[in-house]
């Protein structure tokens, strides 16, 4: 892949996108973990713990890039994404995440609960980065102050356009379905047929989206089933 290609540059834009369609529950953490700083501190807390957060996130995923070489790892990589795409749209997480009372336990905090939230964003920004340890970096590089300073606002992009959510989700998907056809050892099945390669990408795309759309429809027709028995 060379470097200001096409496929380089859209590789870039959808590992940017990634980072910030997944950034939201990061943003939540941060704003917890520091809320009992006073002031001056809670900047410091989201910088320090930010960098932490984000070293230990490149190195696992440019270990990812290299794991994803063993056979059928990019197959089970695949699917996970797939899991994780379809959990982004019908997740309802509940944040319980203790203050620090101290800066550096604010920013230990941040970098543990970062580390254990981060597998969804490794496997999909490795999975994206086809092998291209350049693109994880630039694309952290990128997005990290955009997530340290900007992260709240998307989230409040998010709640106002929620079908940002679903673009997201779609562009997982995608990418979850790209690393399956990529899978050395059923690749030369898809190879056959370019049509049935991208039949197949997009029916994947089209089957997280929709049962996402189903699960929500449904959530929501029981929590105004619900209230409607209470209001009776």
């Amino acid at each position: 892949m060379e470097i200001l290609s096409f496929e380089f540059l859209s590789a870039l834009l959808t590992i940017v996108f990634i980072d910030l369609i997944l950034a939201g529950d990061n943003a939540i953490v941060i704003g917890l973990a520091a809320r009992k700083l006073p002031k001056e501190q809670q900047t410091k807390a989201v910088i320090w713990g930010t960098v932490g957060a984000v070293v230990i996130r490149a190195v696992a995923t440019i270990l990812v890039v290299y794991l994803l070489d063993i056979p059928w790892l990019l197959l089970a990589g695949g699917i996970l994404l797939l899991w994780i795409a379809y959990k982004l749209l019908v997740d309802q997480n509940d944040h319980d995440v203790k203050p620090g009372n101290t800066l550096w336990q604010s920013v230990w905090t941040i970098i543990v609960a970062d580390a254990a939230m981060g597998l969804d964003n490794v496997i999909a920004v490795a999975g994206a980065a086809h092998g291209h340890v350049l693109l994880v970096v630039l694309g952290l590089l990128i997005s990290i102050p955009i997530v340290v300073w900007g992260s709240t606002l998307f989230l409040k992009i998010i709640n106002r356009f929620p079908w940002i959510v679903y673009v997201g989700s779609g562009v997982l998907a995608y990418t979850a379905a790209k690393m399956i056809t990529h899978e050395e050892r059923i690749a030369g099945f898809f190879a056959s047929s370019n049509l049935f390669k991208w039949s197949f990408m997009i029916l994947v795309v089209i089957v997280i989206v929709v049962a996402g759309l189903w699960k929500n429809n449904a959530r929501t027709k029981r929590a105004l089933n619900e209230k409607s028995r209470e209001s009776h």
